[in-house]
C-alpha cells in the first residue's frame, strides 16, 4: 500500500520552534524533542479574539497551523481544499477533566463538552474562517499522522485539486501521563498536498509494508521523537528515505521515500 503526493506548502508550531526557518534547521540537525508542555500560547493571528479565547494551548497550536496554511478567511470554493485534522489524543485534557467532574457528580459545562469532542478544533477553525469545505477529524493510534496523510491522498484520488493535513498532539495530563507510550512533545504541523505533477516539488511516496521474514528492527535516531514529529522531519528535510514502526514490535513498518 503506497500513496504519492507533492507538498505545496507546510508549516509547524511548537514551544521554541515558532518559525518556519527554525523548523528547517531542526529537521537538518540531530533529532531533538521540543518542550513537552507549551510555555507560551500560539498566536493564531487572524482568528477573532472571542473565538481564540475558547481554545486551550493545544487548540491554539492546531489553529495557528491551520491559519498559516489556509489563511484567516476561506477564499476557495467548496471542494478546492478539504482538510484533515489528525490527532491521536485530541483535547484529552478537557475531555478527561469532564469525566472527572461527571464522576464527582458535578454538572458539566455544555461549552466545555462541545469543545472536547474530537472534531471541535477543526470545527472552530472552519466556522471562524467561514469555510464550507469538507473537514475530517481522525484518530488512529500511534500512526495517526501517517493515516492523516493517507486520508488526504484519498481525497486527491477522489478529485480534490489539493488537500490539507493538520496534525497536533500534547502530552496526556496528570496521572494519565503514565499511559504515554512514545516520547512526549506538544506540537502541531500541517501541509497542503497535491498529486504528483501538479507542482515543481519532489514526489513523496508513503506506505506501510511488512519487512522481509527474519529482518530485525533497526534503531534510528528518530526513535527519540514522537511518530508524528519523526514523519514531519522526513517530509520537510532532505533525507531520501524514512522508516518507522508506529509502535515497538509492530508487524508492519511505515516507509517513506523522496523522488526528484
Amino acid at each position: 500500500m503506497n500513496v504519492e503526493f507533492v507538498i505545496r506548502d507546510w508549516t509547524a508550531w511548537a514551544p521554541g520552534l515558532e518559525r518556519r526557518e527554525q523548523w528547517g534547521a531542526w529537521a537538518g540537525q540531530p533529532a531533538r524533542v521540543p518542550d513537552a508542555v507549551p510555555s507560551i500560547a500560539a498566536p493564531v493571528a487572524g482568528m477573532p479574539p472571542m473565538v481564540r479565547r475558547r481554545l486551550n494551548p493545544l487548540g491554539r497550536m492546531a489553529a495557528d497551523v491551520a491559519y498559516q496554511l489556509l489563511g484567516p478567511q476561506s477564499a476557495s470554493p467548496p471542494g478546492a481544499c478539504p482538510v484533515v485534522f489528525a490527532s491521536r489524543y485530541g483535547d484529552a485534557e478537557r475531555a478527561l477533566a469532564l469525566l472527572a467532574e461527571a464522576a464527582r457528580g458535578e454538572p458539566l459545562s455544555p461549552t466545555a463538552f462541545g469543545l472536547s469532542v474530537h472534531n471541535a478544533i477543526g470545527a472552530t477553525c472552519s466556522i471562524a474562517r467561514g469555510d464550507r469545505d469538507n473537514h475530517t477529524a481522525l484518530a488512529a493510534g500511534p500512526a495517526t499522522a501517517a493515516l492523516g496523510l493517507l486520508e488526504a491522498a484519498a481525497l486527491l484520488a477522489d478529485g480534490a485539486p489539493e488537500a490539507a493535513v493538520v496534525c497536533y498532539d500534547a502530552p496526556l495530563p496528570g496521572e494519565y501521563a503514565a499511559f504515554m507510550d512514545e516520547p512526549v512533545a506538544a506540537h502541531a504541523w500541517g501541509c497542503r498536498i497535491a498529486l504528483p505533477g501538479s507542482a515543481d516539488a519532489p514526489r513523496i511516496r508513503l506506505g506501510l509494508a511488512s519487512p522481509p521474514p527474519g529482518a530485525a528492527a533497526q534503531a534510528s535516531p528518530d526513535d527519540a521523537l514522537p511518530f508524528s514529529l519523526s514523519l514531519l522531519r522526513f517530509l520537510i528535510g532532505q533525507a531520501p528515505a524514512w522508516q518507522r514502526r508506529a509502535e515497538p514490535g509492530a508487524a508492519a513498518c511505515w516507509q517513506g521515500s523522496r523522488h526528484g
